[in-house]
């Protein structure tokens, strides 16, 4: 399956179509909220850990590995109105739970990128790490909670909404058996 950007040819894509949420209810029930909330700036990383090897007729060759991605999400400020940010405040701040912390759900979005049928692409990672780096901020100002992921776990593709609201589903893409 291909996906197309939804914009017009010549439009750039706006940054907020690309979503990360995290899961803070359960597997089977999930209620996702946004990562990033007043947060300026973030991007995934992908580390695709490449090597390169030349043989002994002098010939180059490169090979990669599927990524390992990663995001940081600073200064990302407190909020009461954040559900997924508090859960993570009370595993890392309360908690100190780290196995917790080492095996969050996290779901990126690409609102941006739809199929034939317009769902959006989406990717589910059931064992990712969710790292607060730190607590403080600029006196005067906001206390903050620097937040880096690892996405990890089997990834799962599929689809992904957002209703007015701000509710997200995610519909898991169904296996198709060859007969």
């Amino acid at each position: 399956m291909s996906y197309k950007f939804k914009t017009p040819a010549g439009q750039t894509v706006d940054r907020k179509l690309y979503l990360v949420c995290g899961n803070f209810g359960t597997a089977e029930a999930p209620r996702w909220g946004r990562l990033g909330k007043r947060v300026e700036d973030s991007s995934a990383e992908l580390d695709w850990s490449e090597e390169t090897k030349q043989d002994i007729l002098g010939d180059t060759y490169t090979t990669m590995k599927t990524p390992t991605i990663s995001q940081t999400f600073d200064p990302c400020e407190l909020d009461s109105g954040d559900e997924y940010q508090q859960h993570v405040w009370n595993l890392a701040v309360v908690d100190q739970d780290a196995a917790a912390l080492c095996n969050q759900d996290l779901l990126r979005i690409h609102l941006y990128a739809v199929d034939e049928s317009g769902a959006a692409f989406a990717e589910r990672y059931p064992s990712s790490m969710v790292k607060p780096s730190g607590l403080g901020g600029e006196g005067g100002g906001s206390l903050t909670m620097p937040i880096d992921v690892t996405f990890g776990g089997a990834r799962e593709i599929g689809a992904a909404s957002v209703t007015a609201d701000g509710t997200i589903t995610f519909t898991p893409k169904t296996a198709v058996s060859a007969e």
